[in-house]
């Protein structure tokens, strides 16, 4: 079957379809036929090469959702079924093989397939191939195809965060960013159960920050410095730089700093910020196949959805120039 992909041949587009011919199926290997695909940061990061790995052509997405076509022969038959609805996030295999594999962090794999970083075999295509069927998911029936792709990477980012971190229904937290991430961070931890306060430049985004469940909302000219201490866990889903000793000191003794934006440049944190208090900075990627799977049943348990803009493929250009804007609200999917 030809794969028609939408291709970058140098950074920053435009786009082009190519046409290519998958290789024969290997045994673990699994097929899908991608009807909705996620616009992420990551992926416009990719295009424009901004971290200056990219290699050309580039074929971008990682939040595909679409159907099996095909399922190789050591695929678990019992999990997966041709026809089935699934979805593919930022991890399409790993070697499940390594310490960090058989101890279940897979997204640390040193050889695991990131679908983004493949180069030209990513989402934004046709036909989409998982490396290892352990890394495609089945959809609940109540999620949408349009919004789940944005779970599958989004979601699985900010969720796998707050469980790796052991955030409790307790906790007072702060989630930095009313994006792309943080419109589902905050859905997540206010149907966690914790107090959630929102963090964001654009006081427009205040009422939306609330109606995603925030208890509070503020910007960083509000006086942020007058919640130092306030918080177990701060995250972070901006792209940009950010004043760090600020956020750090606004945890508690203890507290985390989880960063799952890509800032602009290099950290610059006075030591005293962490070593006061024993405050800690971490940073977070996508989830694991376990994690993934629990946040998608807890999102369809809780309702929590991701706020999209619908694009046909034929117009993948402007979604791509109105993420690389900011100004999605709050995730762009492309109908395949």
């Amino acid at each position: 079957m030809t794969v028609h992909a939408y291709a970058v041949e140098r950074a920053g587009g435009p786009v082009q379809v190519r046409q290519y011919e998958p290789e024969p199926l290997g045994p673990l290997e699994v097929d899908i036929s991608v009807t909705h695909c996620g616009v992420c940061h990551t992926d416009i990061g990719m295009i424009d090469n901004s971290h200056g790995i990219s290699r050309f052509p580039v074929v971008a997405g990682h939040e595909a959702v679409g159907v099996i076509t095909a399922l190789g022969d050591a695929v678990d038959h019992s999990r997966l079924a041709l026809g089935q609805r699934v979805g593919i996030g930022a991890y399409a295999g790993s070697c499940f093989a390594c310490d960090w594999c058989i101890t279940g962090r897979q997204h640390l794999c040193p050889a695991g397939d990131a679908t983004v970083f493949r180069g030209d075999r990513g989402g934004f295509a046709t036909q989409l191939r998982a490396s290892d069927w352990r890394h495609v998911h089945p959809l609940p029936d109540v999620i949408t195809s349009e919004q789940a792709g944005p779970l599958l990477c989004a979601g699985a980012t900010v969720f796998s965060s707050i469980v790796r971190h052991d955030v409790r229904p307790t906790d007072r937290v702060a989630v930095v960013g009313v994006g792309g991430l943080g419109h589902l961070a905050i859905q997540f931890l206010a149907k966690w159960g914790c107090h959630v306060t929102a963090v964001s430049r654009s006081a427009e985004k205040a009422d939306d920050a609330r109606r995603f469940g925030a208890h509070a909302v503020v910007t960083p000219h509000d006086g942020f410095e007058d919640l130092a201490g306030s918080f177990r866990f701060v995250l972070s889903t901006v792209s940009g730089d950010l004043p760090w000793d600020t956020y750090l000191n606004a945890l508690r003794p203890q507290g985390t700093l989880c960063v799952v934006g890509v800032p602009d440049s290099s950290f610059t944190v006075h030591p005293l910020s962490i070593l006061t208090g024993e405050r800690k900075l971490a940073g977070g990627l996508a989830g694991t196949p376990a994690e993934t799977r629990q946040m998608l049943d807890f999102a369809a348990r809780h309702g929590i959805r991701a706020a999209t803009e619908t694009y046909p493929v034929s117009r993948i250009d402007e979604a791509l120039d109105h993420v690389r804007r900011g100004r999605a609200r709050y995730r762009a999917v492309l109908e395949m």
